[in-house]
């Protein structure tokens, strides 16, 4: 929560209930109310926001454990984590008896795993008996803690959440297989009170250490959830195969097999949580919800994930399943899962808010939410292609073909209810036109790229002719004039292209609702700031060029206020011969001088994550003047130089000197570099530049020839 700022931000409580949302599973975590001991506890956290919860009609369901083992006095192997635990949640009742919903221990069996089995969490065990004992020590914590909850509020309810994952895997290892997927019931079993002598893992369960009567104390104090709780990843399902030496090695164990999503293995696609609920409303009867949902992905990928959870979950009901809800978790995103919160990598994962704007940023996430709690009809238009875990291109190894998967889905229900629209991309032969081009291909994004002949952004009628042939959600209009200084004598050409034609597009888009993003540049500000510039700051270019562009933002966003108009400057990227850091590490690496200015001062852009940025931006329907960059301020001489460092290239023949020796024609801003007060929402350039290099690497190995335009002499002016 000091990572995220919820902590200090009680705001975030109005935001949620805004999603239409009836339910939050809530922390009042025991390691930070009651550290020290229930005597100790500090509620004024709790105090101020489980009330206001409630005043919105949003019902907590307040988690006591989460992710970890408490306070730093226990631990999951601690024999007195549990009464501790239970004394703890008795308190929370006693606080607010009207709370009606706990979940005391989030996933115990996973976290076993993690913790007991695999090394990685506190206590770091890797044993079968580390793993029990963890097990079973957070499963008597939820005994207890529900029976010291019960006594204040007799009709509390227990939501008892878990992984909800399937392991299938060659004949080699079914064996394996079998056993996975009966561990994977192991936390509700016990609470349901399932686990004796005729319980398949018995004798795994005396093998491993431990002592019968620590199990059958479960069989005597059965505490059955109220609500089970299903979460659900790309990593829950599992393929198991013998040949390891057919995946990458890091999917290879110390048994010698490879374990590995389904999505990166299987040639047919599982069908996903459906028929995996159904077997938990088989096995137990018991009402069901998914309380996690959650993808690392591009924005499109998120809200197929989120929809297609929600499909299921509406199925199984139809089916007879008693479902009672699906949660998006986590709201405000989470940071550094991609490395199990072992480092402090700051990689955030956004949810129905991006937190990297000064107030949490709703998404087109959060706009899903609202439509699929009000009964609406979801809304986005990239709702209309598959998740990345069902397209072709997800595999990292030779796919499996095997009869251990069922069919896949069927194509997505609602697609057949209309065509699917397309994004249209002006500026076929450009750099970043064509960069557009592949990445939409890349994420599944329904696109076309046009040329100026079959959409002239100048000409109102080829423009309306384009919209009323292929019927877009969105245009993104990454053409225009980019010589710099070949405008200072060509005015009028560059005035059609950069400010009458993205003009003439914001009417047709805002007269037919489709979204406009369109590109500005550095240059409409003058540097006389000597600092890096926000999107508020007023314009005041120097040259023609960026003269076009400010005319271009003043009366785009005059005649349509919903445009996405982002300013960048200084391009580089793997796939054009033209753009300055390439052509910068050719000479230098080839032993030429290179000549760079070192008194301009720019913020480079990586077009990879340009790209990648705009395109959620535009899924997530934004509006008015970003400014996106790789954040740093540098000049054009020392860009040269940190390229260099990184690929180990020797600068001794970089000639930097000033941008008056290099006899530019356009005057130049001595201080351009963009910085944003709506968001930062690029890596940083260092980041950049290593995938750079290794993207320039992997195509250079490819042989790849797919070339863009050639760059301005103000190299990245769009």
């Amino acid at each position: 929560m000091d990572q995220n700022g919820h902590k200090t931000r009680i705001s975030d409580l109005d935001r949620f209930a805004a999603l239409g949302i009836k339910a939050i599973r809530y922390p009042v975590l025991w390691e930070l109310t009651a550290p020290d001991g229930v005597d100790k506890a500090d509620w004024s956290w709790a105090d101020e926001r489980l009330p206001a919860l409630r005043d919105l009609g949003v019902a907590p369901i307040v988690g006591l454990v989460h992710h970890g083992s408490g306070p730093r006095h226990t631990s999951l192997v601690d024999p007195e984590f549990a009464p501790q635990l239970a004394e703890y949640a008795g308190a929370v009742a006693q606080r607010f008896p009207w709370v009606e919903y706990y979940t005391p221990v989030n996933e115990p069996c996973t976290t076993a795993r993690f913790a007991g089995l695999y090394g990685v969490w506190y206590p770091h065990g890797k044993s079968d008996l580390v793993f029990l004992q963890a097990l079973i020590n957070q499963c008597k914590g939820v005994v207890l803690s529900m029976r010291a909850i019960r006594a204040v509020n007799p009709n509390a309810k227990l939501v008892q959440t878990d992984d909800l994952g399937k392991t299938y895997s060659t004949p080699e290892l079914s064996d394996w297989a079998d056993f996975y997927n009966e561990r994977r019931w192991l936390a509700w079993d016990l609470l349901c009170g399932r686990v004796d002598e005729d319980h398949t893992l018995w004798p795994y369960i005396l093998k491993s250490g431990i002592a019968a009567e620590d199990v059958l104390w479960f069989r005597d104090n059965p505490c059955p959830p109220d609500i089970v709780g299903l979460n659900y990843y790309i990593t829950s399902e599992r393929w198991l195969d013998h040949r390891g030496e057919r995946y990458p090695a890091r999917y290879v164990g110390e048994h010698g097999f490879a374990d590995i999503e389904t999505a990166r293995a299987l040639a047919t696609p599982t069908p996903g949580i459906g028929p995996l609920m159904e077997e938990v409303w088989e096995r137990y009867g018991l009402p069901m919800a998914v309380t996690e949902a959650h993808i690392d992905a591009n924005r499109e990928d998120q809200l197929r994930w989120l929809h297609e959870v929600w499909n299921a979950a509406h199925d199984v009901r139809k089916k007879g399943g008693d479902v009672r809800a699906v949660t998006v978790w986590s709201l405000l995103g989470s940071y550094d899962w991609n490395c199990l919160v072992t480092e402090c990598r700051g990689y955030y994962e956004n949810g129905a808010y991006d937190l990297r704007s000064p107030q949490p940023r709703p998404t087109a996430l959060a706009r899903l939410m609202q439509e699929l709690s009000t009964g609406r009809t979801p809304s986005n238009p990239v709702l209309q292609g598959l998740g990345w875990w069902r397209r072709p291109g997800r595999f990292l190894c030779p796919p499996v073909a095997t009869s251990a998967t069922v069919a896949a889905l069927p194509a997505e229900r609602h697609t057949a209810q209309r065509p699917v629209q397309p994004i249209l991309i002006s500026g076929a032969t450009g750099t970043l036109g064509s960069a557009f081009a592949r990445i939409c291909e890349e994420r599944n994004l329904a696109f076309r790229v046009l040329t100026r002949q079959e959409m002239d952004i100048a000409d109102p009628a080829s423009v309306e002719a384009a919209i009323e042939r292929y019927k877009p959600w969105a245009i993104v209009n990454a053409g225009g004039y980019v010589r710099v200084h070949d405008a200072e004598q060509d005015s009028t050409g560059c005035m059609r292209a950069n400010a009458h034609g993205p003009v003439v597009l914001a009417i047709a888009c805002a007269r037919h609702q489709v979204h406009l993003l369109t590109f500005s540049s550095d240059l409409v500000f003058d540097g006389g700031k000597g600092g890096p510039y926000v999107e508020s700051d007023p314009v005041a270019p120097l040259n023609v060029y960026g003269q076009s562009k400010a005319e271009a933002e003043r009366r785009v966003l005059a005649v349509n206020p919903d445009v996405l108009m982002v300013r960048t400057s200084a391009f580089f990227g793997p796939w054009d011969q033209h753009n300055f850091v390439t052509l910068a590490l050719q000479a230098l690496s080839a032993g030429r001088p290179f000549a760079a200015a070192d008194d301009l001062v720019v913020s480079p852009t990586y077009v990879p994550d340009l790209v990648q940025t705009c395109l959620d931006l535009l899924i997530d329907r934004e509006s008015g003047i970003w400014h996106l960059s790789n954040g740093e301020a540098l000049s054009w001489a020392e860009l040269a130089r940190r390229v260099c460092a990184l690929a180990g290239v020797d600068s001794a023949g970089l000639d930097a000197r000033p941008s008056a020796a290099l006899d530019y024609p356009a005057a130049q801003p001595r201080f351009s570099a963009l910085a944003s007060e709506r968001g930062n929402l690029m890596p940083t350039l260092d980041d950049a530049l290593q995938r750079y290099l290794q993207a320039v690497a992997e195509v250079r190995e490819e042989g790849d020839t797919h070339v863009g335009a050639a760059q301005a002499a103000h190299y990245g002016g769009v």
